[in-house]
């Protein structure tokens, strides 16, 4: 007879990329989880695979939790414009305040594993198509309300979004001069007329 899993494995996910998060891949040993989540061991290893298998699925979650907020920051209905500078004010805020300087998963996964993990690297790029798609939706919408000049390209402009921001990100991560962060920011969104 199969034993019952004395944890959640929802909550021990969770629990997981908060872990993961804060310190990443490499400085998050086995050890670390078993200390922090309170699971055995062979738990772990039953339940989620290894350490990487563990991290992959703490990535997925993360997108998971948040896709659906920048879907409705980016697909209200009215003018779209004011969608995307207050996304962008948002990240902003959030890069220049960001205490714990633990910046995005996405973006710190990129930096940490991008370049030699090939499944870590397909997952943060599905996130950034995610988030480049989004973008470029709102960004047609402005054009098409007007919101933004007729020759404008709403995929190029997504795109230098999406690199701005993650490059926000990583720069919020040192957690020194907020206003460069801020003025930065002010400059992208005066290119978006």
């Amino acid at each position: 007879m199969a034993r019952t899993k004395e944890f959640d494995p929802d909550a021990a996910l969770q629990s997981a990329l908060e872990l993961f998060w804060q310190r990443g891949y490499e400085a998050t040993s086995m050890a670390d989880l078993v200390q922090h989540l309170g699971i055995a061991r062979a738990s772990l290893y039953a339940t989620f695979g290894s350490k990487h298998a563990l991290y992959l699925k703490a990535l997925e979650r993360y997108g998971e939790q948040q896709n659906p907020r920048l879907t409705e920051e980016l697909s209200q209905p009215g003018p779209a414009l004011p969608a995307v500078r207050a996304l962008v004010r948002r990240f902003t805020a959030e890069a220049a305040c960001d205490s714990g300087r633990r910046g995005c998963f996405v973006t710190n996964t990129a930096a940490e594993l991008g370049p030699h993990d090939p499944a870590a690297a397909r997952l943060v790029e599905a996130s950034w198509d995610a988030m480049e798609g989004l973008l470029t939706s709102a960004l047609t919408r402005a054009r098409t309300q007007g919101e933004l000049a007729q020759d404008s390209d709403p995929a190029a402009l997504a795109r230098m979004l999406l690199v701005f921001l993650q490059g926000l990100r990583v720069t919020g991560k040192t957690g020194s001069r907020p206003g460069l962060l801020h003025d930065a920011a002010e400059q992208i969104l005066a290119l978006l007329r």
